[in-house]
């Protein structure tokens, strides 16, 4: 029991390392927190720090998410790794590093994924991109992603019940995080990305 608890918390610990502030104060002396949306994710990186830093960071937020859900693999541990993922997406949200400030960890979910289901995972990038690009919104594109991935589980994966459970958690929780950016969409209001923006 004591080597299970160990293990999901080291999940939260690696979900907790805030790539974004990392990057931003050791190459580009700067504190997301202080720009743009606050928020330490990947997208808020691209805005305020630009492609280089947005890409970095957004890698590694998807790794945290991979490695934590491998975690019980390589250690021989019984706990299912959706488990361990579900944990590092709730130390991404609520970083212990970061004052318990962090970001709408779809990176991070989208890392737990991979580690557990590559082809929804390539699905997922898939609809994320073909969404983004129609309208150029990365909460739409995010939220419409996180909605596949259950309405995924429900139809292919319906005997999978930790898969169903997780992207359930998954999508409600990134639905919750972005309930600002959804008022913004319905106002006309939310920002757009701009693929020519660099620094």
């Amino acid at each position: 029991m004591i080597i299970i608890l160990i293990v999901l918390a080291l999940a939260y610990l690696i979900g907790s390392i805030p790539s974004g502030l990392i990057i931003g104060k050791a190459f580009y002396q700067t504190d997301i927190r202080e720009h743009g949306s606050k928020n330490l994710g990947g997208t808020n990186t691209f805005r305020t720090l630009g492609v280089k830093a947005g890409l970095t960071v957004t890698i590694m937020d998807i790794l945290k998410g991979t490695l934590a859900a491998l975690l019980p693999l390589w250690l021989d541990i019984d706990i299912h790794p959706l488990l361990a993922g579900v944990f590092a997406v709730v130390g991404h949200m609520f970083p212990i590093f970061a004052g318990f400030r962090g970001g709408k960890a779809v990176a991070t979910s989208a890392g737990v994924i991979l580690a557990y289901a590559p082809v929804l995972f390539l699905i997922l990038v898939a609809v994320f991109f073909i969404i983004l690009l129609v309208t150029r919104y990365v909460s739409l594109a995010s939220m419409t992603a996180a909605a596949a991935s259950l309405a995924y589980s429900l139809i292919f994966k319906f005997d999978d019940w930790p898969l169903v459970l997780v992207t359930a958690f998954i999508a409600i929780f990134i639905f919750y995080r972005h309930r600002a950016n959804i008022g913004r969409i319905i106002n006309h209001t939310e920002p757009k990305i701009n693929w020519f923006r660099k620094k």
